[in-house]
């Protein structure tokens, strides 16, 4: 069965990164977006990047310009904007497509058996998160109106086990 560490993405400057970098880690990856109503959610996500990272923790940002055309520039416009407006530490990957016939695979290993609140395994908005074990195994999919703060005790949990 594949695992999330079987997977490899592009980081901003276009390099490959396995996953297996954060093997034994709990993850948190959230499709995200500069120009979005809930763009504000970067500063939580800092936090709590900010309080758990000393303890085995790792947000991983992937920015799509999907919905309402709402993630436009380039991946050195992203990386700038993360840094310069919301001081994210946490690594922002390539854009990618979350939805369709050209979603990036790790879309399609998160949304499988995960649907969202409507019951679609589609991403339906920007800053849809999905929390991942040590063990690489999905826990639980939060939609985009989850507020970071709120999956404090879910990472909590996991970094204890």
């Amino acid at each position: 069965m594949l695992n999330i560490y079987d997977l490899n993405v592009k980081n901003a400057d276009m390099q490959d990164v396995s996953l297996s970098e954060y093997q034994d880690k709990v993850l948190l990856v959230v499709n995200v977006a500069s120009e979005c109503g809930l763009t504000y959610q970067y500063e939580g996500l800092q936090s709590l990047y900010n309080d758990y990272q000393k303890d085995g923790f790792e947000i991983l940002g992937f920015p799509c310009n999907q919905f309402g055309a709402q993630e436009p520039g380039t991946n050195e416009e992203i990386q700038f904007f993360c840094t310069e407006k919301y001081e994210v530490g946490f690594p922002i990957f390539d854009k990618i497509e979350v939805n369709g016939d050209n979603a990036s695979p790790i879309y399609e290993f998160l949304k499988k058996d995960h649907p969202g609140e409507s019951g679609s395994e589609n991403i339906e908005w920007n800053f849809t998160k999905f929390l991942i074990g040590k063990n690489g195994k999905i826990v639980k999919r939060f939609g985009p109106k989850s507020e970071p703060s709120e999956i404090k005790s879910d990472i909590e949990r996991l970094i204890n086990e």
